[in-house]
């Protein structure tokens, strides 16, 4: 076997919402998206729309948004389950000092900078469902 790539596919709420906050705060673009009638694929959110899914990327790091009625049908394991995650999604970036101040401007929930016992610089961010994002970059 062999793994090429590995996309999260977060169950959120409301996909409109979730889409926004990534770009918004990551830089993030909009790939695609999948309307609630499920008859085709929108490159674009449309107002007068409501989303089930949509893909989002930045550089290399893609992520997947499931509305969570569809993501609850389509992955029965998560039955009972709530949204969010005891897992952090730890991406590397460039430029983290100006990463974290520029998050902290926004007031969201967000630790502060610090350097790790594993020779990182990094801090960890909440989004709108609770998924625990984690940013770093190798301490000079």
């Amino acid at each position: 076997m062999k793994i090429s790539k590995l996309s999260p596919n977060f169950e959120v709420r409301d996909i409109r919402k979730s889409v926004e906050f990534y770009i918004q705060h990551f830089g993030f673009k909009l790939i695609m998206a999948v309307p609630e009638s499920q008859d085709g694929v929108d490159n674009v959110i449309h107002s007068d729309k409501e989303y089930v899914y949509a893909m989002i990327q930045q550089d290399a790091v893609e992520i997947m948004l499931q509305r969570s009625d569809t993501f609850k049908t389509d992955v029965p394991f998560s039955s009972g389950m709530k949204i969010g995650a005891t897992v952090s999604f730890y991406m590397e970036v460039k430029g983290i000092q100006n990463l974290h101040q520029s998050l902290k401007n926004e007031k969201l929930e967000i630790t502060e900078l610090q350097k790790t016992w594993y020779g990182m610089r990094e801090f960890y961010v909440k989004d709108l469902d609770g998924y625990i994002l984690a940013f770093a970059e190798k301490a000079a």
